[in-house]
């Protein structure tokens, strides 16, 4: 199987931002798994694309999961906040994704 090919610009944008809370904490140093938030229309091969490409590390696997906003209220109006995509991302073993040596470098 040959890796298909991409854009790079739409690699380069796929990815927003690592998510950064408790649970992916639990998650990275159990599973070997990086979270992150991606595009509402990003696929899975284009985010496993995307992290190797950033990031100089091999990916095994990529489970993805919609998330649905809350709904919020301000006074008596009522609102909702947007729906965003996650994704988990299993690195190969040994591999790990650093975010303090990435930004400065």
């Amino acid at each position: 199987m040959s890796t298909p090919k991409f854009n790079e610009e739409r690699l380069l944008n796929i990815l927003l931002a690592p998510q950064i809370s408790e649970k992916a904490t639990y998650v990275a140093e159990k599973n070997e798994q990086v979270i992150f938030r991606v595009v509402t229309d990003a696929t899975k091969p284009e985010v496993k694309a995307a992290v190797e490409k950033l990031f100089n590390v091999t990916v095994d696997s990529v489970n993805m999961a919609n998330v649905k906003g809350k709904q919020k209220r301000f006074g008596r109006s009522i609102g909702r906040r947007q729906d965003w995509k996650k994704a988990y991302v299993c690195l190969a073993a040994g591999q790990e994704i650093n975010f303090a040596a990435s930004e400065q470098g």
